[in-house]
C-alpha cells in the first residue's frame, strides 16, 4: 500500500491481547531526520508497562511502543547521513514499525562488523551498564561489587565489565535457575535472594578484604534498597536505577551522615544528553565487544507481526537473552 507501514500497535491499555499488527501512515520527515527502514527492534520492559498504561508514552491512537533498533537508512533530510548508512539508535519512540523517523542527533552510525541485531540486542542495557562502571561509581581494581537482578540484561554486560575492571563480583537472583547465566559472566559468586543472603555477602565481603560489607551495590530492584545499605561498608556507596521489585522506603539521611555511606540516583537518559556522548559511549561499547571484553548471549527472535508471542515471552521471565521484534 502506498505510504503505508506496518506497525505493531494497541489503541487501549491492557494484557498482549490489545496489541494489533496493522497498517498506518509512513512518518513524515522533519528537517534532520532520516527514515529507517528496520532490521531488528529491540524488545524492552519498558513497551510492556507502555502498553499497560502506566509508563510514558507518546503519540495518539493506535499507539507504538519501542525506543530501540537498528537498520538502513531509506531516505534523508540530514546533511550528515546518506541513504543506504546502517545506523541504530536507543532513544527513539515508535520504534515497532517497519518504518521509524529518526533524528540526526539520536543516530549511532554501526560498521559492518556490528551486525543489526547485535546493535539493538545491547545499546539501550548496554549503554546502561556502561555509565553504571564509568560514572554512577568507577569501578576500581580490587573492590567487592553487589549486582542485584545480575542475570538479567543489564546485569549480565554489567558483571562483565566489572570483571574487567579487576572486581569481585557477587550476582544476585531472585531465581534458581538464573544462577548458572550469573556464573557463566564470570562473577565470582552467584547468590540466591534468600532470607541468608545479606549474611552470605557480608561472609564473602570478610573473607575476601577482611572488611564489613562491599564497596558498592548496584540496586535496580527498589524494595531491596534498605537491604543494600545492610551489606554495604562504611563509606560504601549504593547506586540505585530501577526499580523492578517496586518503590523504595524513603532513606533516613542521618543514617547516611552516621555510616558515611553514600547514595546514588542514576538514569541513563541524564548520561546520553548529546549527540556525542551517543557515539563516545556507544563506540566504546562496541570495541569492548569486539575486542572479546564482553559477550552477548545470543538473541531471542520474533517477527514484528507476532508482538503478542514476544511480550509473553518477555513477561514469562523465562528468557536470559534479549528479545528482538524482526519486522
Amino acid at each position: 500500500m502506498e505510504n503505508k507501514m506496518k506497525a505493531l500497535t494497541f489503541s487501549e491499555f491492557g494484557g498482549s491481547d490489545v496489541l494489533k499488527y496493522i497498517d498506518i501512515k509512513v512518518p513524515t520527515l522533519e528537517d534532520n531526520e532520516v527514515l529507517v527502514e528496520m532490521k531488528a527492534i529491540g524488545l524492552n520492559y519498558a513497551d510492556i508497562y507502555r502498553r499497560k498504561g502506566n509508563y510514558h508514552l507518546k503519540g495518539n491512537p493506535p499507539f507504538i511502543a519501542g525506543y530501540e533498533g537498528a537498520g538502513i537508512i531509506q531516505k534523508s533530510n540530514s546533511d550528515n547521513y546518506k541513504v543506504g548508512q546502517r545506523v541504530a539508535f536507543t532513544d527513539v519512540p515508535f520504534a515497532n514499525a517497519e518504518l521509524v523517523a529518526v533524528p540526526e542527533s539520536h543516530i549511532i552510525p554501526i560498521d559492518e562488523n556490528i551486525n543489526f541485531e547485535l546493535a539493538s540486542s545491547v545499546l539501550l542495557q548496554g549503554l546502561t551498564a556502561h555509565y553504571l562502571a564509568t560514572d554512577s561509581h568507577k569501578i576500581e581494581e580490587n573492590e567487592i561489587v553487589l549486582v542485584h537482578a545480575a542475570s538479567g540484561g543489564v546485569g549480565q554486560i554489567l558483571t562483565q565489565i566489572c570483571k574487567n575492571k579487576g572486581a569481585t563480583v557477587i550476582g544476585l537472583t531472585r531465581s534458581e535457575s538464573k544462577l548458572e547465566v550469573i556464573r557463566e559472566q564470570k562473577a565470582d559468586y552467584a547468590l540466591l535472594l534468600n532470607e541468608g543472603w545479606k549474611k552470605e555477602v557480608l561472609e564473602i565481603s570478610q573473607k575476601v578484604k577482611n572488611q564489613k560489607g562491599v564497596d558498592v551495590v548496584y540496586d535496580s530492584v527498589g524494595i531491596t534498597l534498605e537491604d543494600s545499605f545492610e551489606v554495604t561498608k562504611e563509606c560504601g556507596h549504593i547506586v540505585f536505577y530501577g526499580m523492578s521489585g517496586g518503590d523504595p522506603k524513603p532513606v533516613d539521611p542521618r543514617m547516611l551522615m552516621d555510616t558515611s555511606k553514600t547514595l546514588t540516583g542514576d538514569d541513563l537518559w541524564s548520561y546520553l544528553n548529546s549527540e556525542e556522548q551517543r557515539q563516545k559511549r556507544a563506540k566504546e561499547l562496541f570495541d569492548w565487544i569486539k575486542e572479546g571484553k564482553i559477550n552477548i548471549k545470543p538473541p531471542v527472535k520474533f517477527k514484528l507481526s507476532e508482538g503478542k508471542q514476544a511480550h509473553n515471552f518477555l513477561e514469562s521471565g523465562k528468557s536470559s537473552s534479549k528479545v528482538l521484534l524482526i519486522p
